[in-house]
C-alpha cells in the first residue's frame, strides 16, 4: 500500500488503539503507541483497564475482523492461553425478556477468553510488526498545532514523569477512551466541541472468578440473561482460561450486587434462571469480588462539527462508548479500524470528515441497540418514539417464538454479534415465523410475563 507520512501516534494501548495502530501501519513508516500505563509481565488486569476484572466476550463480528488484521489470532489465544472457541448460537444459553432462547446450530463463531489475555495477544503481534512501537507510562497533556491551527503536527507529553516533550507526527489519533480530552484539546485550538449525547443507565456490576468443572453447564460455554422486569437485573457467567467462569451480574441505575458470598447468591436468585446461581452456590472462589459502575451511555458528534483540524482523528471509545453489558465496544472498535484502513486507502485528504461520516454508520448499529433496549426501563430516560415502542414489541414477540424456533434465535443472535444489520429481522420470512411462533400455546406463561413488563413501561 501506498505511504501517506513518515510517523503516526495513536493515544491509548487498549483493544480500540491497538486495532488502530494496526489500521495506520500500513500506510506509515513507523506508528508509535502512546500509553499512560506500564503493560505487565503477564497477561493479568492492569489500572488502565477497570473493566478488565469482568466479563468480556468478543463478538463473532470482532473476532472476524480481529482475525483478517491478525491471521491464527484466535486459534493463537486458544493454543496458547486456553481461550475458548464455539457456536455462540449453540454453545451459550441466552434469556432474554424472561425466556431462554432455543439453542441450535448457527456459523456464528465466538472467542472467549479474560480481557488481559485478548489484549495481550493483540498487542504482542501488534508490537510484532516491525513498524509498530509502544511508549509505556507516557501521559499526553495537549495537542501541537502548525502557526495556521488547521493542522496538528504532533503531541505534548510527558514519558516517565519527565519534563514535557513533543512528539511529532503526520497523523494523530485519539483512542484513550471514554475519558478522552479531545474536546479540551480542541477548544485550546480554537474549535467547537462536539455534541455529546448521553443516556443515564446507572449501571452497576459485581464480578468473581470460580473453578469451571466439567459437568458444569452440560458442557454449554456459558449463560448470558438481558436484564427484564420486574427486577431489570442482567448476569452472564462466561468459561475462560485455565478452567474458570467469570460471574459478573448487577443491575440498572444503581441496583448493585453485594460483595459477599451471601449477598451475592441471594442476587442472583432474582435472575430468571437459576442455572449460574447453582454453580456458584457450589463452586470454588478464585478471586475476591469486584465491583464497576458505569454511569453513562455516550456519544460524542464529531461527524457533526463544521471545522476540525486537519492530520487529527477521535476513535473507539473517545467516540462513542456502549453501556456494557451488551459487549459491544471491542467489536464496534474493530469495525472502525476495518474503516479507518479503507478511508485511508483514499489518502488523507479530508479525511477526518470521511472517517467520521463512515464511523457514525458503524456506530449507529450498536448505539440504538442498546439505548433502544436501554428504554425499555422504565426508569432510564429518554425519547420513546412509536417506532421504538414498535420494535421493543416486535423483539418481544420475537423471542417468544424463539423459544422453540432456532432458526429465529440465531437471526436474532447474528444481529446481536454485529453479523447482520436490526432490519433482517424484519425481512417476510422471519416475520411469518415471528407470527406463527406466538400462537403456539406452549408459551402463554411467557407472554404473560412480557405483558406484566409492558404494564410497567411509561406511557410516553
Amino acid at each position: 500500500m501506498k505511504l501517506l507520512g513518515e510517523h503516526a501516534i495513536v493515544i491509548g494501548a487498549s483493544m480500540g488503539g491497538l486495532l488502530a495502530a494496526r489500521a495506520l501501519s500500513d500506510f506509515y513508516t513507523t506508528v508509535t503507541v502512546l500509553e499512560r500505563d506500564a503493560f505487565p509481565a503477564a497477561d493479568t488486569p492492569r489500572k488502565g483497564v477497570p473493566q478488565g476484572r469482568h466479563a468480556h466476550g468478543l463478538l463473532a463480528r470482532g473476532s472476524a475482523v480481529i482475525e483478517a488484521f491478525f491471521p491464527e489470532y484466535n486459534a493463537e489465544v486458544v493454543a496458547q492461553s486456553g481461550g475458548l472457541i464455539g457456536d455462540v448460537a449453540n454453545d451459550v444459553i441466552w434469556i432474554g425478556r424472561n425466556v431462554r432462547l432455543a439453542n441450535g446450530s448457527s456459523d456464528l463463531s465466538g472467542l472467549l477468553a479474560s480481557r488481559p489475555v485478548l489484549e495481550g495477544h493483540l498487542r504482542r503481534r501488534l508490537l510484532g510488526l516491525p513498524n509498530v512501537r509502544a511508549v509505556e507510562n507516557c501521559s499526553v497533556r495537549g495537542l501541537v498545532a502548525d502557526a495556521t491551527g488547521k493542522h496538528v503536527t504532533g503531541v505534548r507529553a510527558c514519558i516517565e514523569g519527565k519534563p514535557e516533550t513533543t512528539i511529532n507526527a503526520d497523523l494523530v489519533v485519539d483512542a484513550s477512551g471514554r475519558g478522552s480530552s479531545s474536546a479540551t484539546w480542541l477548544a485550546q485550538l480554537g474549535y467547537r466541541p462536539p455534541a455529546n449525547e448521553k443516556v443515564h443507565v446507572g449501571i452497576c456490576y459485581m464480578s468473581r472468578t470460580y473453578r469451571r468443572r466439567p459437568g458444569d453447564l452440560d458442557g454449554k460455554h456459558g449463560v448470558v440473561v438481558a436484564g427484564s422486569a420486574p427486577t431489570w437485573r442482567n448476569g452472564i457467567m462466561l468459561a475462560q482460561e485455565n478452567d474458570r467462569w467469570i460471574v459478573s451480574t448487577g443491575g440498572f441505575l444503581g441496583d448493585d450486587a453485594p460483595d459477599n458470598d451471601e449477598g451475592f447468591l441471594a442476587f442472583l436468585a432474582t435472575l430468571p434462571t437459576m442455572e449460574i446461581h447453582d454453580i456458584v452456590a457450589r463452586g470454588e472462589p478464585l478471586g475476591e469480588f469486584h465491583r464497576y459502575h458505569y454511569v453513562d451511555s455516550q456519544r460524542r458528534r464529531y461527524e457533526q462539527l463544521a471545522r476540525f483540524p486537519g492530520n487529527y482523528l477521535v476513535f473507539g471509545d473517545a467516540l462513542c462508548s456502549f453501556n456494557p453489558i451488551y459487549g459491544q465496544g471491542m467489536t464496534a472498535a474493530a469495525q472502525e479500524a476495518l474503516m479507518l484502513q479503507a478511508c485511508l486507502r483514499a489518502g488523507t485528504k479530508d479525511l477526518a470528515r470521511r472517517f467520521f461520516k463512515a464511523a457514525a454508520k458503524i456506530a449507529d448499529i450498536p448505539w440504538h441497540i442498546a439505548v433502544g433496549s436501554d428504554l425499555r426501563h422504565p426508569q432510564v430516560k429518554g425519547a420513546r418514539p412509536p417506532m421504538l415502542r414498535f420494535i421493543n414489541w416486535y423483539i418481544d414477540k420475537l423471542h417468544l417464538a424463539a423459544i422453540e424456533d432456532s432458526t429465529l434465535a440465531s437471526t436474532f443472535l447474528k444481529v446481536v454479534n454485529l453479523m447482520m444489520p436490526p432490519s433482517s429481522l424484519l425481512r417476510p420470512a422471519i416475520a411469518r415465523r415471528v407470527f406463527l411462533g406466538n400462537l403456539m400455546p406452549a408459551i402463554s406463561i411467557a407472554s404473560a410475563a412480557i405483558e406484566t413488563a409492558k404494564q410497567e413501561e411509561p406511557s410516553s
